[in-house]
């Protein structure tokens, strides 16, 4: 049975306790379980009730996912409708597990390694650089796709984007300039796309810690309800059709990230995106 609607609010419950360790528990797993809408993809019951013992402290993270991949290696006669779920719900449980660590490096191997653990007997090429160029159809460019970075390219692009923000300084810098450095650097290296699937959940993942671990607090909310918003942002922050007057840019991912670390208020709808929303405006 597909998850209702309601996970949000009922995971919400546990917030609303005032309850450190458990709002912590539920942040997580409402960020993990929301950034499965990025692929269209949605989690199941059995997922849900697994994150609140979870929560309540009736089981570790780590058993809360031997407990979910058992569930499907279990039941091969699974309805279709059922079998859909069992990505999302084995990735979300293991968001939420990497989520609870710490341990962060900022470098392209410790990007390919959440990767890889994320999509590990998911995808078989989890962790690895694709080793051919891609092509996406996208909802708010009418079908058209983004240019990703061509995949001989993709080592070179990564250490260069990741050398250059590892010697950027924030200091002194405006709440505005950090603002729009980090929708443009979280613009730079979504673009490389350097995996054949999982680009966009294993970037959030990266971007959560990274930030973390920068000092901030991070309002997880906006991955929890606006996740694809975020993957549309940065699709419209990668794409140009100059001769209709459209370009890119990181104007939607900068609110985005207002609303993320900086208590900002932005409305933020997919149908804004949309590159025939603007005509409309005119």
């Amino acid at each position: 049975m597909l998850m209702a609607n309601s996970w949000y609010e009922d995971l919400n419950a546990y917030i609303r306790l005032r309850e450190p360790k458990l709002k912590k528990k539920a942040v997580a797993w409402q960020t993990a379980i929301g950034l499965q809408a990025v692929d269209g993809l949605t989690t199941s019951e059995y997922l849900l009730e697994t994150a609140k013992e979870n929560i309540e402290g009736k089981i570790t993270i780590k058993e809360a996912n031997a407990r979910i991949s058992n569930y499907y290696e279990e039941r091969s006669d699974r309805h279709a409708i059922e079998t859909g779920t069992k990505e999302a719900d084995i990735v979300a449980g293991r968001i939420t597990a990497l989520l609870a660590e710490k341990a962060f490096s900022f470098t392209p191997a410790a990007w390919m390694s959440i990767h890889r653990y994320l999509f590990k007997d998911v995808f078989m090429h989890a962790g690895k650089i694709r080793t051919y160029n891609i092509y996406k159809n996208e909802w708010v460019l009418n079908g058209k796709s983004v240019f990703y970075a061509s995949y001989d390219s993709i080592p070179m692009t990564m250490e260069y984007d990741f050398k250059t923000e590892a010697a950027f300084s924030y200091k002194n810098l405006s709440r505005d300039a950090i603002n729009r450095h980090l929708a443009q650097f979280t613009c730079d290296i979504w673009q490389i796309h350097p995996f054949g699937e999982g680009n966009t959940r294993s970037t959030a993942v990266f971007l959560i810690k990274y930030l973390s671990s920068l000092g901030y607090s991070i309002n997880q909310e906006c991955f929890a309800k606006k996740s694809w918003y975020f993957r549309n942002a940065l699709v419209r922050a990668n794409y140009n059709d100059l001769p209709n007057d459209i370009h890119a840019t990181t104007l939607y991912l900068e609110s985005f990230f207002e609303n993320l670390l900086f208590g900002g208020n932005n409305e933020l709808k997919n149908r804004y995106l949309h590159i025939n929303w603007q005509y409309n405006q005119k």
